[in-house]
């Protein structure tokens, strides 16, 4: 088999492992369904993969990495922080807006998940995290954000606070428009983090 085709199968898992997890819930989620919904024999999964977690936590590895790469690449032209607190938080809840099986499985199947496996799955945030705090300390460098500023602390209810809106935006139905929320979540930090 060639490297494309590798490389293709492998996304192919991951995309159909993506919508049976939001289908049908992980625990409920057989790698025999992953296999049909990724157009694979059951077998060619364990090409891959040695079991069902690795297919969740390898999808965590690239959803996220690919969003950080993203926003790495807009926040990279925002000189002020504010600036790039506010685009990220406008990307976040855009790509979860635009990818709603990725919402649900990140946002109700985590919680769902062992103890281990949530740390496994928390290894593969650690840069989303970091982005934000490298954000808050350029914010704190530039004196836009308070110079006191614990920003291990703060990382953490960035993190929080818009992980909880896209949670409360899955429960009520998707009612209304996850992007809309972006303007207040960012005016709301800004003020609780202004200088």
């Amino acid at each position: 088999m060639g490297k494309a085709a590798r490389v293709d199968k492998y996304a192919a898992i991951l995309e159909g492992a993506l919508r049976t997890f939001a289908a049908h819930g992980f625990h409920k989620s057989q790698v025999s369904k992953i296999a049909k919904a990724a157009g694979v024999a059951d077998g060619t999964i364990y090409l891959y993969f040695r079991r069902k977690e690795d297919i969740l936590i390898a999808l965590f590895r690239e959803k996220l990495g690919a969003l950080v790469a993203k926003l790495r690449e807009e926040l990279s032209g925002a000189e002020d922080a504010r600036a790039g607190l506010r685009r990220l938080v406008e990307l976040h809840y855009a790509e979860l807006e635009q990818d709603v099986d990725l919402a649900y499985v990140t946002q109700i199947e985590l919680r769902q998940s062992s103890l281990e496996l949530r740390r496994e799955i928390g290894e593969a945030l650690r840069p989303y995290v970091a982005l934000i705090e490298e954000v808050l300390a350029r914010g704190v460098a530039q004196g836009a954000f308070r110079a006191d500023l614990d920003l291990k602390l703060a990382r953490q209810l960035v993190f929080g606070a818009m992980d909880e809106t896209v949670t409360s935006w899955l429960v009520s139905g998707r009612k209304y428009r996850l992007s809309s929320m972006a303007e207040g979540t960012a005016a709301f930090f800004a003020r609780g983090l202004g200088a």
